[in-house]
């Protein structure tokens, strides 16, 4: 596994990692691990994510017969 080393980071910058891996119950250095997984992480699409949240529920049958019949003019006039 690859090591890198972070030089000249504000204090400020330093204790608020230090605070925020508290808060998470995690060390500050896999805190930092944890942000910089997320940083290069591919984000992923609407559609991904809503087929993998619809797998999860046991999938959904989308298959639907087509109607043959052509589309009817919308009216607006009463």
């Amino acid at each position: 596994m690859a090591a890198i080393t972070v030089r000249n980071l504000p204090e400020e910058t330093a204790r608020a990692l230090k605070a925020r891996a508290a808060h998470a119950g995690r060390s500050t250095e896999a805190e930092v691990r944890e942000i910089l997984n997320a940083a290069v992480r591919t984000p992923v699409g609407l559609g991904t994510a809503l087929a993998a949240l619809g797998k999860r529920a046991g999938g959904v049958d989308l298959s639907r017969s087509r109607k043959r019949s052509p589309a009817r003019v919308a009216s607006f006039e009463s």
